[in-house]
Parts: C-alpha cells; sequence; structure tokens
C-alpha cells in the first residue's frame, strides 16, 4: 500500500519509513527541510520537501502521491527538552493548524486512513486544548490518534534515562505504529508495558 508520513524527518518518522519500505509499502516521506530530502531517500521514501501550513503545496503533494494512508508524526520541538516552554505556541499550532491541513489534504486524495501523533499524558491549559483538539478533528474524520507514551531512546529527550510514565522507546513506537495502518478509527495508546 502506499503511505504518507508527514513529519517523516523527526524521530519517530526516522524509524518509521524504513519499517513501511520492509514491509513492501510505498513510502512518501514529508518534511519541510530540503537538507533532509537525501536521508529520507536512503530509508526508502520517495522525499516530499513541504511546508504543511502551505494548504495549496500540501494538498498537491498528497494527492499526487495518491496514499492509502496518511500518517501524521507532525511536531515543532526543540532539540533541548529545556526549550520546551519557548516552543509550545509553535507546537499548539502544529496539533491544530498542521493536523487539520493534513486531514484536508487527506481528505481531497479520498485516503482511506489518517493515522495522527498525540501523547498518552495530560497537559495543562491551553498545551492540553491543542491536544484535545487534535484527537477530536482526527476522531471526527474517522482517523486513528495515536497516544504515544514520553519517548526515550536514541534521540528523544531522554537518551539515557526513564522519564516519568508513560513512556515508550522510541523504535517501540514506531514498530508498533507500522502496525497500525488498518486500525478502525479510535484512540491506540502506545506505552510501555
Amino acid at each position: 500500500m502506499r503511505v504518507f508520513v508527514a513529519g517523516a524527518s523527526g524521530v519517530i518518522g526516522l524509524r518509521l519509513l524504513p519499517l513501511l519500505a520492509e514491509r513492501g509499502h510505498e513510502v512518501a516521506g514529508m518534511t519541510r527541510t530540503p537538507a533532509k530530502a537525501e536521508a529520507l531517500r536512503r530509508l526508502g521514501a520517495l522525499p516530499v520537501v513541504c511546508d504543511v501550513f502551505d494548504r495549496p503545496a500540501l494538498g498537491e503533494a498528497v494527492v499526487d502521491f495518491a496514499p492509502y494512508a496518511v500518517v501524521s508524526e507532525l511536531t515543532d520541538l526543540p532539540d533541548d527538552r529545556g526549550q520546551l516552554q519557548d516552543f509550545a505556541a509553535a507546537n499548539a499550532r502544529m496539533r491544530r493548524e498542521g493536523t487539520r491541513n493534513l486531514l484536508d489534504a487527506a481528505v481531497a486524495a479520498d485516503v482511506s486512513r489518517f493515522l495522527a501523533q498525540s501523547i498518552a499524558w495530560q497537559l495543562p491549559g491551553e498545551w492540553g486544548a491543542a491536544v484535545e483538539e487534535l484527537e477530536r478533528t482526527v476522531l471526527e474524520a474517522g482517523g486513528v490518534a495515536l497516544r504515544y507514551g514520553r519517548l526515550y531512546g536514541p534521540g528523544t529527550f531522554y537518551e539515557t534515562e526513564l522519564p516519568e510514565p508513560p513512556r515508550v522507546h522510541v523504535d517501540e513506537a514506531a514498530e508498533r505504529t507500522a502496525g497500525l495502518l488498518s486500525a478502525e478509527s479510535g484512540v491506540v495508546t502506545i506505552t510501555d508495558l
């Protein structure tokens, strides 16, 4: 099947692309950073350089690829977890507007399955409201909200230590996501058992 992965150069996306390719899927990997395109190609994906906030270009990219499934691993997070507060508004915008734009592009492409990254813990105030809006938008469209625990492992905020629960190793998160392409609409929690 054809799978379009937005946020493909993030910590889950980089692991998800080769898993999907190894399972025989044709994969498009979207990033907004042109310098990351070649790395996506090496992982088995057709690189798509596009900003999720450029609605016309995004719609064209998804429709042209004609995927069966769209997987949103979109975030706007810093490399240093000490800067999370500084990125809160940008990440909330990604959850709200970015998810809506990608979902609209998926509808225009007549996509059968839509999966979107969410979180398995509560956030306060506006941050939590953005998560709730993302999930509501995805579920109302018949999609799957993927509630990941706090990611740990290489490339995450917790490379050498365990975060507080709920948590999940980033490799496990990608593996479990790869197996959910045909999941029925609903919320799937992806955490350590």
